[in-house]
């Protein structure tokens, strides 16, 4: 390629342009060697380091040895909007981003305040259709402070001028690709909660259609036997005929309230926010928890615990509804996986009058001030009979991929309970397991909220 350009084919006529354009500028510039080298020094150590924290002590220490300079890095948070102190060259990462003295202020043009020289840390502006990130949003980043500025020659306060440049430049590259990072483990562990929240409980479709196929057979014979009706008194022909459509009325609810859970549970879970944003996105609106989450997905149930011996048994002592204002569909998965894990590891005990116990139950009870002075929790619990969980287990029991000491019986992939808190947390809430006098009590806590609960009408088809 000529310095001219003259014989560089036309697929690269840009960036032999952009090219000689960069060294012209590089060339009006005049960095001296030593700014030169603190580019270099920063750019191999950015390539050299993984972190964004130790990214952030790169951004001061580099300037700060090169030319004996204090610097503060200041970074927006992306998530409050607010600017905070993340590095100092003296004192180091701030392990919680600091509140910025008054004197600072987030502009677009460099300011000198008492022996501070600040400059903005900005990127390039991307046209708005460029990616569906709210990272490519937002142009300025932060700000960087130099002292003392009296030390500072016009050139200096150039050449920290396109720093900052480098700082934006590098640090929108890292977030975004940390973002990149999370979204992907966020959609595998979408996939995981579909295929443990859907696809395996989906299976319980073959059951309830064997008992349809059953009933079905059973209706056959009857027919078969229609030429006989002389011969079979007409009453026991009838309790017959009745009894069988009692099965296929039974099979008819099951199959419906197992689809009716299984489309909530997929509307939840498939919802295009999801994939959009790389986290799970709320639907809520106010709900009554028992009418509408627990004892629908408790129903649905019913037939496994029977199957299992598993008596369960209701609470007595609860006065009243409490509204809330929850995502239905996710809090309705709270439920299954806790019930799901009460059929596979419910247990029967020996109590202190001798006799045997093998349940499961569950609750509510008020938490006072539990999230603060005035802010009161609601703590829903699901016991189960059994041996007492190790304190090990208590302690991870609801990290992914963690199984229990007791679970080696039962198939399952220790993700159910790690769903479950992630779902609990994103609606400010906290989750937990103690062992208690029998079994062990798993129990999640809501904030309390009461906003007004729309009348239900008695004809309403979500009952």
């Amino acid at each position: 390629m000529t310095k001219s350009g003259e014989y560089c084919s036309n697929d690269l006529q840009h960036v032999f342009q952009r090219v000689r354009k960069k060294a012209d500028d590089y060339q009006a510039y005049h960095f001296s060697r030593q700014q030169n080298d603190i580019l270099k020094t920063f750019f191999d150590l950015a390539q050299e380091f993984d972190s964004l924290q130790d990214f952030y002590r790169i951004c001061v220490v580099v300037p700060a040895v090169y030319l004996d300079v204090k610097v503060r890095l200041y970074l927006l948070d992306l998530a409050s909007n607010r600017l905070g102190l993340v590095c100092d060259s003296k004192e180091g990462l701030a392990e919680e981003p600091k509140s910025p003295p008054a004197y600072l202020e987030l502009t677009q043009e460099p300011y000198e305040f008492d022996n501070s020289y600040l400059v903005p840390i900005c990127r390039k502006h991307y046209p708005a259709n460029a990616a569906p990130s709210p990272l490519l949003q937002r142009s300025l980043m932060g700000m960087l402070e130099i002292s003392p500025r009296q030390d500072l020659s016009e050139d200096d306060r150039f050449f920290f001028g396109k720093f900052s440049n480098r700082i934006a430049y590098n640090l929108h590259n890292r977030r975004l690709m940390q973002q990149n990072i999370r979204h992907l483990e966020f959609i595998n562990n979408l996939v995981m909660d579909i295929e443990h929240n859907v696809v395996i409980p989906n299976m319980y479709f073959r059951h309830l259609l064997k008992q349809l196929r059953k009933s079905l057979d059973s209706l056959d014979e009857l027919a078969d036997q229609q030429p006989l009706v002389g011969t079979v008194p007409p009453g026991q022909f009838m309790e017959h005929l009745v009894s069988l459509r009692d099965e296929l009325e039974v099979n008819h609810r099951q199959l419906m309230d197992h689809h009716v859970t299984t489309s909530l549970f997929l509307e939840s879970l498939f919802r295009r926010d999801h994939f959009k944003e790389g986290h799970l996105v709320l639907r809520t609106r106010p709900c009554l928890i028992e009418d509408e989450i627990i004892r629908p997905q408790l129903e649905n149930y019913l037939s496994r615990f029977d199957l299992y011996g598993i008596t369960v048994e209701y609470p007595a002592d609860i006065e009243g509804e409490v509204p809330l204002t929850v995502d239905i569909g996710l809090l309705a998965q709270v439920y299954a996986n806790l019930f799901s894990n009460g059929v596979k590891y419910t247990a029967e005990v020996t109590r202190k009058d001798g006799n045997h116990r093998k349940a499961l139950a569950y609750g509510r009870e008020l938490c006072r001030d539990f999230f603060g002075p005035g802010k009161d929790g609601i703590k829903f619990n699901v016991f189960t009979t059994g041996s007492h969980l190790s304190p090990d287990d208590l302690a991870r029991i609801f990290e992914d991929g963690y199984r229990g000491a007791n679970s080696a019986r039962n198939s399952g992939t220790g993700h159910g309970l790690s769903f479950v808190k992630q779902v609990v947390e994103i609606h400010g809430g906290r989750v937990g397991c103690e062992a208690v006098e029998e079994g062990n009590n798993f129990f999640f806590i809501l904030p309390l909220s009461a906003p007004p609960v729309p009348a239900r009408d008695e004809h309403d088809d979500r009952k």
